[in-house]
């Protein structure tokens, strides 16, 4: 969808720019920023370079550097021509986040030894456990289409009658695993399980096991193991399929 919207932008010719939220996909999911005519695009830290948080990441086209000089709005937290001078020699313009660099060098060489079509695979791979498992519960993802699906979180409705926060609350209480609140209009609707970052087959099913409990100890209408039994159906087909592709 991306890459149409910026064709259709520069078809017509419009003086917009496309700013792009990649926080929850850069480094997990496809993202191609120059292919896909994106003039900004925001990311952070603590997602799928697996990092704290506290370190914004800014990807910026010549189109919004040329927008940038014809802007007259004043700066007062944020300037990128203090920063690209400030880069320029090697620093920052402030002071920087040393052990966020140092991170992000070693989180960059994990991804590039693994490949990043690997990443994307295996990220892929893990959303799809999830998504099986959801299905097996019984339960609806908010997201309502297939090419709205996420292959680092998902958001799940819980059944009419419960209070999703009291199931993450319980999950954390309990058995120590901590999982995403429906958030806004979601606030006790849903929940969310984050599947991305240095994350295997068995660590998600750990993940789904705990749930799996939490939700059993709250009276849910599921069966006890159900989804993990589904997640692992997936994982053992489509590894079996990955390693006779690469043979």
């Amino acid at each position: 969808a991306l890459d149409r919207a910026g064709r259709a932008m520069d078809g017509a010719d419009h003086p917009a720019l496309l700013m792009v939220d990649c926080v929850s996909s850069l480094a997990s999911m496809p993202f191609e920023m120059d292919a896909w005519g994106v003039d900004i695009a925001v990311a952070g830290s603590q997602k799928g370079f697996m990092l704290a948080t506290g370190m914004a990441i800014l990807g910026v086209s010549a189109k919004a550097l040329d927008h940038m000089e014809g802007a007259t709005l004043p700066r007062t937290f944020f300037d990128f021509r203090d920063m690209l001078a400030a880069n320029a020699k090697g620093g920052f313009p402030y002071t920087p986040p040393l052990q966020l660099i140092y991170g992000m060098r070693e989180s960059l060489k994990m991804l590039f030894e693994e490949g990043l079509d690997n990443v994307y695979a295996r990220h892929t791979r893990l959303a799809g456990g999830v998504r099986a498992a959801v299905k097996a519960w019984g339960m609806d993802l908010v997201a309502q289409s297939p090419e709205l699906y996420s292959d680092t979180v998902s958001a799940i409705y819980v059944p009419k009658g419960f209070d999703s926060n009291a199931l993450t609350s319980h999950a954390f209480s309990a058995y120590g695993l901590s999982f995403g609140v429906g958030l806004g209009q979601m606030n006790g609707k849903a929940f969310r399980i984050g599947h991305l970052g240095m994350l295997t087959d068995v660590m998600v099913l750990s993940g789904l096991a705990g749930i799996e409990m939490a939700m059993a100890d709250l009276d849910y209408p599921i069966t006890l193991g159900a989804g993990v039994a589904a997640a692992q159906d997936h994982f053992r087909a489509t590894r079996a399929a990955s390693l006779q592709s690469a043979a």
